[in-house]
């Protein structure tokens, strides 16, 4: 993927609508086709079929967000067991990300 995807976590969801982002979230819920991952606050996601998530494992997804500010999954990769994850870590980087967009992304006007 060459367009650039963004790390955000639930409060940044709506500032990306209709965009590509990178979510790194732990699985709380799995239904079907969908799942919700927590990532500063509940995100629902659309899986694909390649999509294998465990409950209670990290996960990082490269979606696109819709409307509902849900995200469609175009690709995951599951991180393991949460635990092994710094989640205070992830939120500085997605912090840094939005702090100096312009070494990560262009805001759209």
């Amino acid at each position: 993927m060459s367009e650039s995807t963004p790390r955000v976590t639930a409060p940044y969801l709506e500032q990306f609508s209709h965009q590509n982002v990178r979510i790194l979230g732990k699985v709380r819920q799995l239904r079907g086709e969908q799942a919700t991952i927590d990532a500063g606050g509940n995100i629902n996601v659309h899986l694909n079929r390649d999509a294998h998530l465990q409950l209670n494992h990290a996960v990082e997804i490269i979606g696109k967000v819709q409307n509902d500010l849900s995200v469609k999954v175009m690709a995951s990769v599951d991180m393991g067991p949460e635990g092994n994850i710094d989640f205070n870590a992830v939120e500085a980087v997605v912090d840094a990300t939005h702090r100096y967009h312009e070494i990560f992304y262009t805001k759209e006007q």
